[in-house]
């Protein structure tokens, strides 16, 4: 099985288990509209681009809600549970481009309920983060104001973020690292070290693809 498929397969059945009114740590969603999101993503492409593109957030926003309105909770599920288009067919494609966006929000539901704890993953799947953190890392890092130098323990530098000026070191495993650059940083367990307002700004800046 890939990762992606592993994340997926978690994913709903935590879905499954929480039900459709469980927090998560994306604002102003429940379950439910992860859920929603998640099939959005993967069968309506022409509704994708107000996930990056505010001008065609709306869209993307009544989109959503059309999806939630036609499929009660668990048939929704059931659609994230299976990839859909293209992913279904070549699971290397499914794994290149869904293997993060599906662990990330696994997290996301994962941390938004009470006594979370980081998971203990497979080295191959450790190793495949950092992987895509230090390459996307000036990417994922570009809004922060002040310069960010990523520390993978275990080994591992990544840099982003302001090229001049102050910088912020942030110490984690691969996992934490990731959470942290796609803008979940209350949530991310990693040491942050520099100037006391360098770091709050890193704490405050919005990150992410």
């Amino acid at each position: 099985m890939t990762h992606a498929r592993g994340e997926r397969s978690a994913l709903c059945d935590l879905f499954d288990r929480l039900g459709p009114d469980a927090p998560t740590l994306c604002t102003g969603w429940t379950t439910y509209d992860l859920a929603a999101h998640l099939v959005l993503r993967e069968r309506r492409p022409d509704a994708m681009g107000g996930i990056a593109i505010k001008p065609l957030a709306g869209y993307t926003a009544s989109v959503q809600n059309r999806i939630k309105a036609r499929h009660p909770y668990p048939e929704l599920v059931g659609l994230v549970r299976k990839p859909a288009g293209v992913y279904s067919l070549l699971p290397f494609l499914d794994e290149a481009v869904n293997a993060l966006e599906l662990f990330v929000h696994h997290e996301d539901v994962r941390r938004a309920q009470p006594s979370w704890e980081p998971r203990e993953l497979g080295d191959d799947l450790d190793r495949l983060i950092w992987k895509r953190v230090s390459s996307g890392a000036r990417l994922m890092l570009r809004r922060s104001p002040v310069g960010i130098v990523l520390h993978r323990l275990g080994g591992g530098v990544a840099l982003g973020g302001a090229r001049q000026g102050p910088k912020v070191e942030v110490t984690g495993t691969a996992s934490e690292l990731l959470m942290f650059c796609f803008g979940r940083q209350g949530h991310a367990r990693v040491e942050l070290t520099g100037e006391p307002h360098a770091v709050d700004q890193v704490r405050n800046a919005i990150l992410g693809v």
